[in-house]
């Protein structure tokens, strides 16, 4: 198992670790920026002439020590963790696992540092100047800067390593004995293995929905401000992007349009809540030309039955069900 983890960190070296997305109107395809251990690829040119712009610093890789000593770094502990699956050694086992959380930690500070100073240290002559505004992207996850979208995340090599890490610590749970103990304790092994990972990949992918700012959120379709809470809507990808629009037509129009987007969840406001979101699939829809919805699609939800036919006799409106909604507004 630790010759598996010494080959997940040692093939770092090569594949790409980490990847920082944006979308923005003028861009429908999207940027991309792939860093690596001794380099940086995707968009970068494009990223330099946006970066120009807002008085970021223009990114090369020969301006970064960790680009020169970062791939002896990774091959070191990929090397360290096959030669340790040979000496047999528990205490060899968690001196690794230590140093090699320590070089973890350290090298997600130094990658926030980086972040930090390139989006807080501007140009002040340059072309576009926003007072008080600072471009710092997500260390993980996304983050509205301007007009851009920025989705932060560890790409394949990222992913490696943090599993050769958990190979790693697994092989010390198993060599202190700590797993026998929990065993006879538990009796129950799936729950033991299933909730670390868990916990892990619900820590780094959002299911829930997330509150809509009126006034300050745009639509991601029609560019708007959404600024009337009980028509809004929010779309959650598989990768864990988030989208919010002001219109139940807006999402649905953006899926049309993005179809590479693979919804996994969405939301749309409860019409008589204030700001409450609750899951698409499950509402109740009513149609009717005197709910006066922001982009005119005039649809507006309810979490029951009875709740949405009172609401249709008052306006004189029509029943839908998600899939209606989805067929009727695409």
């Amino acid at each position: 198992m630790l010759i598996l983890a010494g080959l997940c960190i040692f093939s770092a070296v090569f594949l790409p670790i980490w990847r920082i997305e944006l979308d923005a109107p003028q861009y429908p395809e999207g940027l991309g920026l792939l860093i690596y251990a001794s380099r940086l690829a995707g968009d970068v040119e494009i990223i330099n002439g946006l970066n120009h712009y807002i008085g970021m610093k223009t990114l090369h890789a020969e301006e970064f020590i960790e680009f020169t000593v970062l791939p002896y770094i990774i091959g070191f502990f990929g090397l360290w963790t096959i030669l340790t699956a040979f000496l047999q050694s528990k205490r060899a086992v968690i001196i690794l696992l230590i140093c090699f959380a320590l070089f973890g930690a350290l090298a997600m500070y130094d990658f926030w540092r980086w972040e930090y100073e390139y989006g807080h240290n501007l140009d002040p002559t340059a072309a576009i100047i926003v007072p008080g505004m600072a471009y710092q992207p997500p260390l993980i996850g996304f983050k509205q800067l301007l007009n851009f979208g920025a989705y932060s995340i560890p790409d394949i090599g990222g992913w490696l390593m943090l599993t050769g890490g958990v190979l790693i610590g697994f092989v010390y749970v198993l060599q202190a004995g700590f797993l026998d103990k929990i065993i006879k304790r538990s009796n129950n092994l799936s729950l033991f293995l299933g909730l670390p990972l868990a916990l892990m990949f619900n820590s780094c992918v959002t299911d829930g929905p997330q509150t809509i700012n009126i006034n300050k959120d745009n639509c991601a379709h029609c560019k708007m401000t959404i600024a009337e809470e009980h028509f809004a809507a929010e779309m959650i990808t598989e990768k864990g992007r988030v989208y919010k629009f002001d219109d139940i037509s807006c999402l649905n129009a953006f899926r049309k349009d993005n179809e590479d987007k693979k919804m996994k969840n969405a939301y749309v406001h409860y019409y008589p809540g204030n700001n409450e979101l609750i899951p698409a699939e499950t509402a109740f829809y009513i149609k009717s030309s005197e709910l006066r919805s922001p982009m005119a699609g005039n649809i507006a939800a309810f979490k029951t039955k009875a709740e949405a036919n009172e609401y249709k006799i008052k306006l004189k409106g029509e029943f839908f069900d998600w899939n209606s909604v989805q067929q009727n507004n695409r």
